[in-house]
């Protein structure tokens, strides 16, 4: 059995109307430097390719790791959830949010909660806290929140001593399970990827519960760029992949924009990972092959009371 998803990141939709009284907070900065450059950077147009890309290669399910918003206004949010339930419906999509999903502390059910069918697991409700965790055939989706707010010029985030516990105990179950762990992380997770100012600032900690429990893929976003980096294990190391922007216009910045086609197969010690990555056209008529590659990770090894 052959699973195929679809991993997008960072689509930065437009930024909707901004009323004066929300720029007085570190949403100024965000609006300045959306009309000034970034959104020459993220057009509608290039995301409607990479989705209509998506749509013609029909995969079992889509995730988008995060930053749907710019500055988190309440109006982005309602934008955000719209163009979710365009993407698909919540059991076939599955998303975490970003640092510019947390631009700064929202009250009273407006900020990206209101996306919680989209980000909850299996069967917990819309609040519920990370991980989420969502069982789809061989695959199991371990969704995890670094969004929290940031000082200005900051675009750092975190996970939390909690929830690193809890993941790490989630990571024993679905390893007994026998299932595919692949995590989702907004901030790049790996040593050198992201520098102090935009990194995670407890990737150490993550990196240490990896070590202890392990995982079969890490998929990021946050740096709009396709990468490949790695967290070394016991076992070897845990492949960790980041996506482009998905609405990242041909030659408006450094990194093509595109998104990673992922297609996960048993084998008889693990799985096969293999990777294409999708490129959007000049014309912006869709996307067309980038790089193609496959990451094999062994089945991991568990020990009898972890299984119990």
């Amino acid at each position: 059995m052959v699973y195929t998803f679809a991993h997008l990141s960072d689509p930065h939709l437009p930024l909707p109307p901004v009323r004066p009284g929300e720029l007085l907070s570190k949403r100024l900065t965000g609006w300045l430097s959306w009309t000034r450059r970034r959104r020459l950077i993220h057009r509608p147009e290039a995301l409607a390719a990479t989705l209509a890309d998506v749509r013609a290669a029909n995969p079992d399910h889509i995730v988008v790791t995060g930053d749907i918003a710019n500055i988190s206004t309440a109006a982005e949010f309602r934008q955000a959830s719209a163009w979710l339930a365009d993407v698909g419906p919540p059991d076939r999509v599955s998303a975490i949010p970003g640092n510019h999903d947390a631009y700064v502390r929202t009250t009273g059910g407006v900020g990206f909660e209101q996306w919680g069918p989209y980000l909850a697991g299996d069967g917990a409700p819309a609040s519920s806290r990370f991980p989420a965790i969502r069982r789809r055939g061989p695959v199991a989706f371990v969704g995890l929140s670094t969004a929290v707010p940031m000082p200005v010029f900051i675009a750092a985030g975190t996970l939390g001593a909690e929830q690193i516990a809890r993941f790490e105990a989630v990571m024993k179950t679905l390893a007994a399970e026998g299932l595919c762990r692949i995590v989702l992380i907004h901030h790049p997770p790996q040593i050198g990827g992201a520098g102090p100012r935009k990194g995670l600032t407890d990737a150490a900690a993550f990196r240490a519960a990896i070590e202890r429990v392990g995982a079969e893929l890490i998929l990021h976003g946050h740096n709009h760029r396709t990468q490949l980096g790695r967290i070394v294990t016991p076992d070897g190391g845990v492949p960790v992949l980041g996506a482009a922007s998905a609405s990242a216009a041909p030659k408006a910045m450094r990194y093509a924009g595109g998104y990673n086609l992922i297609r996960v197969a048993p084998q008889h010690d693990g799985w096969a990972i293999d990777v294409e990555v999708r490129v959007i056209n000049g014309d912006l008529a869709g996307c067309a092959a980038g790089q193609r590659f496959r990451l094999l990770a062994p089945r991991p090894v568990v020990a009898p009371a972890q299984a119990a």
